[in-house]
């Protein structure tokens, strides 16, 4: 046979990915890309919009971002077991869609009431905007594709979050002047429905090698009680093992994110530096996660496994946060924070969502919405309280480090059960592998219990 030279046949050799996954792929990569572009226009402005009334205010702020996701889940539930999956994501987004068009008719037509509170609420809304949104994503990702197939590019269609991370603070740099800051978050709107779009096409693609492809199982109501997620949790030690990863990790960001804001503070209080000084930030992040996407994510998984992937974010973070003790300036927390963002969001994501395609489907939707929104600011709150607290006792960035790293160990530890609590339900329920059909969702409940109880039927 002649060898074929095309530029599709090397991209499929190249990230290992088969030609019937190929459009699959694409699609995901491009839905991805406009969440992230959504998200990321909007983001350095939310930063600086938080730290108007100081750092105290924001951690205040946390509180309130983690009770308004506590009262969205069983909102979200109820619209699971009422909706199919294309319903129940449409009205997601489109109700973040039409809130941005609320908040720019604020902004256009009663200029004189936006002001500091405004902009708090600003601030809780977009930090749970961004949580909904990013978990819809992955949660038809995991719903989509096999096990199989998210080890080998998952990380592949990170790369389109990255480059819409990438793409979105340029466009706004670009678009606030000739149009305003108003208009950005109709552009922000229109990406979320273009995202909409994109979901529907993934949705419905055709893809032999799919396991996950569309048929009357996954398009049917999901049913249940909208509370059910939350239930599931707290009933599966694998299930609340993710939610305490999810946690730990949030609190070590938070602990990141906050001495970031009192590093920036000592600068100056010109709203505009700071903002220009998240920007930077968030640049030099999105440089260094499109190359460990493109370069590595990918391979770490499929040679090393989940389980050590799952541990490279948590040993990072020790050892970046005893160079912080030792070396204490805002380059070493640039370099950081850079690191951790890149390896979190390049290797560690990819990974972590991973572990949901071997649950059932009510799972997937419901128990991540929970542990992705609430479990994630529900950390984001205990992180802060940690840091105020030990400013409060006089602590500097050695006592930071000294809680810091106990747990990025003891975090890097329940990456790797997590990894090989997986590859047990693998080798327990075959057909998990492939799928996790709505007839047996409580599979993984069984199997935390007894092992030789677990029952799955392929899809």
């Amino acid at each position: 046979m002649p060898r074929d030279n095309s530029l599709q046949a090397r991209i499929i050799g190249l990230f290992n990915v088969r030609r019937e996954e190929l459009m699959p792929v694409l699609l995901s990569g491009a839905f991805f890309f406009c969440v992230l572009t959504a998200l990321m226009l909007l983001r350095p402005a939310r930063d600086a919009l938080g730290m108007q009334r100081g750092i105290e205010a924001v951690r205040w702020l946390f509180v309130g971002t983690a009770l308004v996701t506590l009262i969205a889940n069983p909102v979200f539930g109820w619209l699971v077991s009422r909706f199919r999956r294309l319903q129940f994501i449409g009205l997601t987004y489109l109700f973040f869609a039409a809130s941005l068009a609320g908040f720019f008719l604020l902004l256009t037509l009663a200029p004189e009431a936006v002001g500091i509170t405004s902009g708090q609420v600003f601030y809780v809304w977009f930090s749970v905007f961004n949580l909904f949104a990013t978990m819809l994503f992955w949660a038809l990702m995991a719903d989509r594709f096999s096990l199989e197939q998210s080890k080998r590019f998952f990380a592949l269609i990170s790369v389109g979050g990255t480059l819409g991370a990438i793409f979105g603070p340029w466009l706004a740099s670009v678009l606030a002047r000739p149009l305003g800051t108003p208009a950005l978050l109709l552009v922000s709107a229109g990406f979320l429905v273009l995202a909409l779009i994109l979901a529907w096409a993934v949705a419905h693609g055709q893809g032999a090698s799919c396991e996950h492809s569309p048929g009357p199982e996954n398009q049917s109501i999901i049913g249940g009680s909208a509370w059910q997620g939350i239930k599931a949790v707290f009933r599966s030690r694998y299930l609340l093992g993710i939610a305490g990863y999810v946690i730990l990790m949030s609190i070590m960001a938070t602990l990141l994110y906050f001495t970031r804001l009192q590093m920036v503070a000592a600068l100056g209080h010109d709203m505009d530096m700071r903002t220009a000084m998240f920007a930077r930030i968030d640049l030099l992040t999105q440089v260094a996660t499109l190359v460990l996407q493109a370069v590595f994510a990918g391979k770490l998984m499929k040679r090393f496994g989940v389980h050590v992937t799952l541990m490279l974010l948590p040993l990072t973070v020790a050892l970046g946060f005893i160079g912080l003790a030792v070396i204490g300036t805002l380059a070493m927390l640039i370099v950081f924070e850079a690191a951790f963002r890149a390896i979190q969001r390049a290797i560690t994501r990819p990974a972590r969502e991973t572990l949901y395609t071997v649950v059932g489907r009510e799972d997937k939707y419901k128990s991540k919405a929970f542990i992705d929104t609430f479990g994630y600011r529900g950390g984001d709150v205990a992180g802060a309280q940690v840091e105020g607290l030990l400013g409060r006792l006089g602590m500097g960035l050695a006592g930071l480090a000294s809680v810091a790293v106990p747990m990025a160990l003891a975090w890097a530890a329940l990456g790797l059960w997590l990894g090989r609590a997986q590859q047990r339900i693998v080798r327990e329920t075959p057909a998990s592998a492939g799928s996790a059909p709505d007839s047996t969702q409580a599979s993984v409940r069984a199997s935390d219990a007894d092992p030789s109880s677990t029952t799955r039927s392929p899809s």
